[in-house]
């Protein structure tokens, strides 16, 4: 009767508490405090001080609210546990009133692994606040009598109990030192293919010039190396070499901070020998991204040209030496897609796009338009490109499929080749002796012109590397080519294709390591499966799936390795052959994360439906029977972690929930919590949780964390484009990280290679893999 009797009340009392936050009522006080009188209408306070002050105790009574809620579910919790002893039934048994935590086994399995699936697998839940995801400052404190410290996510208490090895020793003012080891960048995997044009080139040592993300990537061919540009702070989005082959010129788009300010778009000038900074244009003047940027030639480079991406798609001309903006005009209400200076006329400008190609006398400052005319002929959606011949002579490729070429300093076209690709073309290339080289998009050729127009040879790109995008002369006889699937192609006529680098074209998640070998995988949701060669930075192989990749993990013998979907199914491939060795499916939401046990005798199978599937496996990876299905998460789960004894689960969810899992009998998180887990991917774990949060931050700002091998060190990927790197053990609050960046979007994963040598990080909207050096 008295257990019944405090639950109810504990029951009315978090009623009461819901219907006040859901109402809006008056902010609750502590008994004997007196009333805040500063806020009344009699008061000498402003209007907007009022407002700014009833907000902050707004806020207050929030976080009051969720403090009570989190407090009163946990009294609720823990006399329902006590309910149970007292009625001689296990604890986590189903009782009314409160959610089930255990899980429900599957039919028993046969061989030696049937034990199993009979023994019942129990989660303990501990506290957690309401549900809000809101911004704040995160803060900790510590209970030297029970061991535990507590950080609050914008008003949501997250409890970790201190583990017995650091209970004697740890202290919240105790400072952590800088990691020993720092990261350098070494290689970035794929290039910007799939939405920019003219971003490919050859400098005079060997290097071909490019860019990923916010990195531009200098990539010698011959020797294997790549050095990199890592003055920007958000996606580069064009690129263009000065004359003396010497002088680089590159545009960003706007982004933001972490502390919510505005990272302006901009242009910026640089040394490709030195990689030094030279100038910076443009701060404070474009509007959303530099999506064209041109060097001025037939007076040897003076200017530059660039095209904002604005709503009127500002052209605007600089003396970048003295950083002087000396005109700018409004080019056109549609799209932009090229713009550059004539080679013999310092004073003209080419600009074309969509249903237009324009040519811009500059006299003084101001530029004047007069556009390019059609007449009889067919005029196309878009004007994709634009080069000129040794003659001067502009020749343009249109979505048609066409090429115009309009005569020096007119605005009428002179010559047309009808037909000349299947669809779009979006890149010529004159070549130094004078011929020409178009690539097309849906035809996926590249084509060699003689000096009359007239074909001389063609050669297709494979479909897996996808249409063509940029081409640059490499040594003589020798092309690069860049295509929309985010591939270089050293080519050759008449039929020599070689690529060079490759990359994942859309959102990418999936990541993991190979247990023994300076091998990776990764998968993305553009369906493609890549196990690659750290050392040789090439993919091994290359698989093709059914549904859009989210999640990867190598099974310990490294024989195989599992693939979740974004549709619930999952399936096992041989990591020699690629062959597909087993397919499952399990509900229809996102698989998050796959895990292996370190036994490698289960894989775990996180899912967006809340749950985790456990599986049995057998025959080194070969054979796999469902045992159980772990729930009591209210939230998708995000991250699974074994223990190393293979007997331990620990998940995560979005709602920042913590459970944990353990065969045949009940568990408490003081147990679990004295035993190691096989790494930090969940980052709910003591070692690791009170020191990766910045101030401001909240549960969604960290993607991943990763432990090195040896134990001294922690990675984190955060939403900010940035990797972390964290002395381990991470336990002290806001601890001191190096932070590196290169990645333009959220970082989705992190993860150090067998031997600690590397580190590995993927991007999620920027699809870039990038490999650093731990040093």
């Amino acid at each position: 009767f008295l257990f019944v009797s405090i639950k109810k009340i504990c029951l009315t009392a978090l009623t009461e508490l819901t219907n006040t936050l859901k109402a809006g009522k008056a902010p609750l006080r502590k008994p004997g405090t007196a009333r805040d009188d500063t806020v009344s209408a009699s008061s000498n306070m402003d209007m907007e001080d009022r407002v700014s002050h009833l907000e902050q105790r707004l806020q207050l009574q929030e976080d009051e609210i969720q403090l009570l809620k989190a407090a009163l579910a946990d009294a609720l919790r823990r006399l329902g546990y006590c309910e149970e002893q007292s009625q001689g039934k296990q604890p986590g048994g189903v009782h009314a009133g409160r959610r089930s935590l255990a899980t429900t086994a599957a039919a028993p399995t046969k061989g030696k692994r049937a034990s199993m699936s009979t023994e019942r697998l129990t989660l303990v839940r501990r506290e957690m606040g309401a549900e809000s995801r809101s911004r704040t400052t995160s803060s900790s404190s510590s209970s030297g009598e029970d061991s535990y410290v507590r950080m609050f996510l914008r008003g949501r208490p997250v409890t970790m109990h201190v583990p017995d090895q650091q209970k004697g020793t740890y202290s919240l003012d105790q400072k952590v030192a800088l990691p020993d080891h720092k990261l350098k960048l070494q290689w970035v995997y794929g290039y910007r293919g799939r939405d920019c044009r003219s971003n490919l080139y050859l400098l005079p040592t060997g290097e071909i010039v490019y860019f990923n993300a916010s990195v531009v990537v200098l990539y010698n061919t011959e020797e294997q190396q790549q050095r990199h540009y890592l003055g920007h702070n958000d996606d580069v989005k064009c690129l263009s070499v000065h004359p003396d082959m010497v002088t680089i010129a590159t545009g960003q788009v706007a982004g933001n901070s972490k502390d919510g300010k505005l990272l302006a778009p901009h242009v910026r000038v640089w040394d490709s020998v030195s990689l030094n900074t030279l100038h910076v244009l443009g701060m404070g003047v474009f509007d959303r991204a530099v999506t064209c940027v041109a060097f001025s030639k037939s007076n040897g480079g003076t200017f530059l040209c660039a095209v904002d991406d604005a709503n009127d798609h500002i052209l605007s001309v600089w003396n970048w030496q003295k950083e002087k903006q000396l005109a700018e005009v409004k080019c056109s209400n549609d799209s932009v897609l090229a713009a550059v200076f004539h080679p013999m006329d310092t004073n003209l400008i080419v600009t074309c796009g969509k249903s237009h190609i324009n040519f811009w006398t500059m006299e003084g400052n101001t530029l004047t338009k007069r556009q390019g005319l059609f007449e009889k002929h067919e005029k196309p959606k878009y004007v994709l490109c634009v080069a000129f011949a040794e003659n001067g002579d502009a020749i343009t490729g249109d979505s048609s499929g066409n090429l115009y070429i309009w005569a020096k300093g007119g605005t009428r076209i002179s010559q047309v080749v009808s037909g000349a690709h299947e669809g779009g073309i979006f890149s010529v290339c004159v070549l130094k002796d004078g011929t020409m080289v178009s690539g097309g998009g849906k035809d996926r050729k590249v084509v060699l012109w003689d000096h009359d127009y007239r074909k001389k040879a063609t050669m297709e790109v494979g479909e897996s590397f996808g249409p063509v995008r940029a081409l640059a002369e490499g040594k003589p006889g020798e092309l690069f080519v860049g295509t929309t699937k985010n591939a270089i192609i050293r080519a050759a006529f008449p039929d020599t294709l070689t690529p060079i680098v490759q990359g994942h074209t859309d959102e990418l998640w999936g990541l993991d390591i190979h247990p023994t070998m300076e091998q990776f995988v990764t998968c993305s949701q553009d369906k493609q499966v890549h196990l690659w060669d750290a050392h040789s930075h090439q993919p091994l192989w290359s698989k093709t799936i059914e549904d859009p990749g989210r999640s990867a993990g190598f099974h310990p013998s490294g024989a195989v390795l599992a693939v979740g979907t974004m549709t619930g199914k999952w399936l096992v491939l041989d990591t020699d052959t690629r062959d597909l060795v087993s397919m499952h499916t399990d509900g229809n939401e996102i698989i998050s994360n796959v895990k292996y046990s370190p036994d490698g005798n289960f894989l775990a199978v996180a899912s967006h439906d809340n749950f985790v599937y456990i599986y049995a496996v057998t025959e080194n990876g070969r054979k796999y029977s469902r045992v159980g299905k772990c729930t009591g998460h209210s939230s998708f789960v995000t991250h699974v972690d074994w223990s190393k004894d293979s007997h331990y689960l620990v998940t995560n969810s979005g709602d920042y929930e913590i459970l944990f899992c353990k065969c045949c009998s009940t568990v408490f998180i003081a147990l679990v919590l004295t035993l190691p887990l096989a790494l930090s991917f969940c980052f709910f774990v003591f070692l690791c949780l009170a020191g990766i949060w910045p101030d401001g931050a909240d549960g969604t700002d960290i993607n991943a964390v990763c432990r090195s091998h040896d134990g001294s060190l922690l990675a984190s990927a955060d939403d900010f484009g940035k990797v972390h790197l964290f002395s381990f053990p991470c336990s002290q609050p806001r601890a001191q990280s190096q932070e590196y960046g290169g990645h333009s979007s959220h970082v989705t994963n992190v993860a150090f290679l067998h031997d600690d040598s590397h580190l590995i990080s993927t991007g999620g909207k920027d699809t870039s893999i990038l490999q650093w050096v731990v040093a």
